[in-house]
């Protein structure tokens, strides 16, 4: 399977450098030299009258659910993959505008990180984005392979690590050494999934219809599938589903628990999967080291116990999980010759095979 890909040589890497964890529901950006800038939700306010863009990121994501019939706000991207080409070109167009205010973008070499299952046809659609954005040099990379390096696993060496990476649209499972992903999955159970299970939990025990960003703060506030749950509780506001009429609804960390269930049970069914298709040698490895986890979802309490309960694994949170894709990218930059590596192994795709100093 093929990770990487971009159509120039690697001589024009010499200008500014961004590393951009494209993501479902988030996108942070990390910059060589100054590490991660920023990180916008991933939200596009369009003015359907005029067809211009009037607003991205934070104040997009504000408007989702409050705007008049003329104004849409759309997500760009499902599943992990552009389900908008336009409307992705012009949020990466802003973010890298807002990341590089100053700069040409002929100058920008970008690497992208895109689920380990992206189809060619996805890839194609992330890199003319990224193109048609102001990128020079365009590099797509697997975003477990980016997750492990900005986590700090060592994925150059003869030893096997392991990686969850709980986004909005996909987790992303892999299994890592030689500088090389050994087995992975892609399984399309995330955040947003979750937010999902949480809507479809209060309308059914509740009767209380809530919208997608109502869920995420619940699931921020109350997430938890610990077995040693604390009880905590949060005011929700919603629509009656047989009145129509607001009304304010008591929800607990249990609701939000059992609501969870099922994707939480869906992921670690996913590691466990893994693990079961993966050589003996490596999981031997995973086993002395432990898992990582890394992205959002992975900051909901007592997963990574979830994952130690399934598989007799220790398994721990990154550093900054939240932000190991841009920042794995970014390390990229800093060290090509890690590149040409890992292009020589064969993990690398390339559209023009280039020679490299």
């Amino acid at each position: 399977m093929s990770f990487f890909g971009f159509k120039n040589n690697w001589f024009g890497f010499l200008g500014s450098q961004l590393g951009i964890d494209l993501g479902t529901s988030n996108t942070p950006i990390f910059l060589r030299g100054k590490g991660i800038l920023f990180s916008e939700p991933s939200y596009v306010a369009v003015n359907q009258n005029t067809g211009k863009v009037i607003a991205v990121g934070e104040k997009a994501k504000q408007m989702h659910g409050r705007t008049p019939p003329h104004i849409t706000v759309i997500r760009p991207l499902r599943d992990g993959v552009i389900a908008n080409f336009e409307i992705a070109y012009e949020m990466l167009k802003f973010l890298m505008n807002k990341a590089l205010p100053n700069r040409y973008f002929s100058s920008a070499s970008v690497i992208l990180g895109v689920p380990s299952d992206c189809t060619p046809v996805e890839r194609r659609a992330v890199e003319e984005a990224a193109h048609h954005a102001g990128g020079r040099n365009v590099v797509l990379a697997a975003q477990p392979f980016l997750a492990a390096i900005g986590a700090g696993l060592p994925v150059r060496e003869a030893v096997g690590s392991m990686i969850v990476d709980i986004g909005g649209g996909t987790t992303e499972i892999a299994i890592l050494s030689l500088g090389g992903i050994a087995s992975s999955q892609s399984l399309r159970v995330a955040g947003d999934k979750m937010d999902e299970a949480i809507v479809s939990y209060l309308k059914k025990s509740y009767n209380l219809i809530i919208g997608e960003r109502t869920a995420e703060a619940i699931k921020i506030q109350l997430g938890s599938v610990s077995s040693e749950i604390e009880l905590k509780t949060m005011e929700v506001r919603g629509r009656d589903v047989f009145s129509g009429l607001p009304r304010s609804q008591v929800v607990t960390s249990q609701d939000v628990k059992e609501s969870l269930i099922e994707p939480i049970s869906r992921i670690v069914e996913g590691v466990k999967s893994t693990l079961e298709h993966s050589p003996p040698e490596l999981v031997s490895d995973i086993m002395e080291h432990g898992i990582v986890t890394a992205g959002g979802g992975a900051l909901i309490s007592g997963f990574s116990h979830k994952i130690r309960e399934a598989t007799g694994i220790s398994c721990h949170l990154a550093n900054d999980p939240i932000n190991c894709v841009a920042l794995g990218a970014g390390r990229l930059f800093e060290d090509l010759p890690f590149l040409k590596e890992v292009a020589a192994r064969g993990t690398a795709y390339w559209e023009h095979p280039v020679e490299v100093a």
